[in-house]
Formats: structure tokens, C-alpha cells, sequence
């Protein structure tokens, strides 16, 4: 089996991460199903941080943001995704608080022209111990601002 490498669309801000549709992904109809679509994000989300040193391995986190809880995630449907194969992920921050996060997102076609779906994922950050809210390191922060999307200037 032969892979092709597709470029990432460009984008102006946030970043775009190839994901895997596998066959289990599928729907009855073919078509992805609408509960894989939280998954994926995550699985677009976690190497973009990973490469970053904020991670999840061995059975340790190397930072104490990686404990987090998704607060809210919202969706809205455009085009199916239909079949196997790679999809992109386009994330960024709309928002970077003390202790909480939201992003935007869009799945589109690996080339960009198609958007399959798009919405917000909230998520907050905890302290293990207790299970409250908590500040986030500078490092998250510093990350965090690779992401945000500039704010638009009036006109």
C-alpha cells in the first residue's frame, strides 16, 4: 500500500493537520460518522502539542496542562465526509484564558476547498488533586499563542 503526501492548505492563522478516516470511522451509509468527528479533532489536536512538549506518554504527562476536561464541543454539519482516507483539520484559539481554552475548527478536504464541518471545542483546566480550575503554565501559554487567531481590526 502506497501513501501520498498532500500538503496542508494554507491558512492565515492556527494550524491544519492531516487525519486518517478509517474504515470503523464509517457510518452504514459510508459516510463518517458524526460521533468520529470529536475523536479525529483530538487526533489533529494532540501531535500539534506533542511536537511541542506538551504530551501524554508512558504513562505520564510531561506538562501539568495536559490535564484538562472538554467543557463544550459543538458542531455543524456541511458536506459528508465520504469514505477512507486523509481529512484536514484546520484548529486554532479563538480564546486563551487563565484556566480555560476555546477553539474554532474546520474538517475540509485535504485540499481546503471542501468544508465538511466546523465548530468550537471549550475545554478547562484542572487540578488533579482537587478537580478545579486552574491556571495554565507559560509554557501552555506560549504555545497557546501559536495559535490564536488575530483579532479582526475595524475598519
Amino acid at each position: 500500500m502506497t501513501h501520498t503526501v498532500i500538503d496542508p492548505p494554507a491558512v492565515e492563522f492556527g494550524h491544519v493537520e492531516h487525519v486518517p478516516v478509517h474504515f470503523d470511522d464509517l457510518d452504514a451509509l459510508g459516510i463518517l460518522h458524526n460521533a468520529r468527528y470529536a475523536v479525529l479533532l483530538e487526533r489533529a489536536l494532540t501531535p500539534y502539542w506533542a511536537a511541542r512538549g506538551i504530551s501524554f506518554q508512558g504513562g505520564a504527562a510531561s506538562a501539568p496542562d495536559v490535564f484538562h476536561a472538554v467543557r463544550e464541543f459543538s458542531i455543524t454539519f456541511r458536506a459528508p465526509v465520504t469514505g477512507t482516507g486523509p481529512v484536514a483539520v484546520h484548529f486554532w484559539l479563538d480564546h486563551f484564558g487563565t484556566s480555560s481554552a476555546e477553539y474554532g475548527y474546520q474538517f475540509r478536504s485535504p485540499d481546503g476547498r471542501v468544508v465538511h464541518a466546523e465548530g468550537r471545542r471549550a475545554i478547562v483546566r484542572l487540578d488533579p488533586a482537587t478537580l478545579r480550575p486552574t491556571r495554565w503554565t507559560d509554557a501552555a501559554r506560549a504555545v497557546a499563542a501559536t495559535l490564536l487567531r488575530p483579532t479582526p481590526t475595524p475598519a
